[in-house]
């Protein structure tokens, strides 16, 4: 499957003046935080954009793969952004909802990037008058995990809320999204990466590596040497 910006088109068909695609990486993760990428167009540009050669999501893609376009798509897009939610808020708040406040975040990140405001406007063609600017994402997978956390108590105040749509395989089919979930994965990795070499504590594991998740070194240091402190204390280390 090839991603293509067709879905986007549509949304830009429907009145959307921003579209965002967003994809998570870590939550399958025993260690770290989840992150959820969020990549961001104009709908007046989406005409005249091309698909980014060899974007795809990002499992399927190698690290070279991945780390070689990074810097292309974060340019390709009008503004980006990850957003994260750490071990420990994991634990308290559980995972969907942790993803929630993540997206919540990034999509703060890139509105504020572009400094979209509350007040915003945009002029509508068709009727020669100003109307409020509007926010149109969309979601890899079937659960709409963004909605639900807005407005909460944790989460952040968006200068402009977006109407979310969820569409399964998006990370496949939608450039946006694989572009999102490109830019999650390598800034997760890096971080991993950049904590497995930054302390001794955690070199027994191996995150360099397997990045957080589950891999057989990883659940047998924890066997060893117990959790840290960014493991993810309320999951089944073992």
């Amino acid at each position: 499957m090839v991603p293509t910006l067709d879905f986007e088109r549509s949304l830009a068909a429907q009145g959307f003046d921003l579209i965002v695609g967003f994809d998570e990486v870590g939550r399958g993760a025993l260690a770290g935080p989840v992150m959820v990428g969020a990549a961001a167009v104009w709908a007046r540009d989406v005409d005249s954009l091309e698909v980014p050669e060899g974007v795809a999501d990002s499992k399927l893609l190698s690290e070279h793969q991945r780390e070689s376009m990074f810097d292309g798509l974060r340019g390709w897009c009008a503004a980006s952004a990850v957003g994260q939610a750490t071990n420990v808020e994991i634990d308290e708040w559980g995972i969907s909802y942790a993803l929630g406040i993540a997206a919540l975040r990034a999509l703060k990140s890139v509105e504020n990037e572009l400094d979209v405001t509350e007040d915003a406007v945009i002029l509508d063609d068709e009727t020669a008058m100003t109307r409020p600017l509007r926010v149109g994402a969309i979601l890899d997978g079937p659960y709409d995990y963004i909605s639900k956390a807005a407005g909460t108590f944790d989460a952040p105040v968006l200068p402009i809320d977006a109407a979310v749509h969820t569409k399964v395989k998006a990370d496949q089919s939608c450039a946006l999204v694989s572009a999102a979930s490109v830019i999650a994965k390598v800034t997760r990795d890096r971080l991993m990466v950049s904590i497995s070499q930054g302390n001794p504590r955690y070199e027994p594991y191996q995150w360099a590596h397997n990045k957080g998740y589950g891999s057989a070194a990883h659940r047998a240091a924890i066997a060893a040497h117990g959790p840290t402190s960014l493991h993810r204390q309320t999951w089944h280390l073992l």
